[in-house]
């Protein structure tokens, strides 16, 4: 009984994945304004009303791996193993999407994003709301016990990663970088780790 529901999922998911790539090849092509959603339903044979049961915009075509990225943030948090520490499950996260980012392939997209108004004003909600769903995960775990303040700052402190590491010559020393310093704040704010002291040596 369970086959038919698997075939449904695998047979929902190339569809969306479909109309996803003949979106991006159009948008690549004649540019994000002059293409609009009826061009693209057309291009992937289906209805506008099946395009819009995948996607909720025409700016939501550019970020198919959207609520992908926002789970994978999320379940890094409540997926831990008990009492593992956060930062460096959030920092091995946030490496893997850089590297996603930064593929070769990806270069051009980041340039139709960077010269749409629309997709560049959707590319900061949809981190302003990563940065909220994953500021949610850590504030509702125990063993983590932080204020709201806390937990809002490292995530978007780690969503924002993203960018910078992205924009940077090399993604994953910025990476590495970045999180020192994530981690850093995160100890001074935990009640349950104090603070490393200097110890001077003699």
């Amino acid at each position: 009984m369970t086959a038919p529901s698997g075939r449904r999922e695998r047979k929902k998911a190339a569809t969306r994945q479909k109309i996803a790539d003949t979106a991006l090849r159009l948008f690549l092509e004649r540019g994000f304004d002059a293409v609009g959603i009826r061009d693209v339903a057309a291009e992937a044979d289906v209805a506008v009303t099946t395009l819009f049961s995948h996607f909720a915009s025409k700016e939501a075509l550019v970020f198919e791996q959207d609520e992908n990225f926002e789970q994978r943030l999320t379940q890094a948090v409540t997926d831990r193993a008990p009492h593992e520490p956060l930062i460096p499950v959030l920092r091995h996260e946030i490496q893997a999407i850089v590297r996603h980012c930064t593929a070769k392939d990806a270069a051009p997209i980041w340039r139709l994003i960077d010269e749409s108004p629309a997709l560049r004003q959707y590319e900061d909600s949809m981190r302003r709301r990563h940065a909220a769903s994953l500021a949610t995960a850590i504030a509702a775990d125990p063993d983590l016990a932080q204020t709201t303040t806390a937990c809002r700052t490292i995530a978007l402190f780690a969503v924002d990663a993203v960018s910078l590491a992205r924009e940077a010559a090399d993604p994953e020393a910025a990476v590495e970088e970045i999180f020192r310093m994530i981690e850093a704040a995160w100890e001074v704010t935990c009640p349950s780790r104090p603070a490393r002291k200097t110890v001077s040596s003699r």
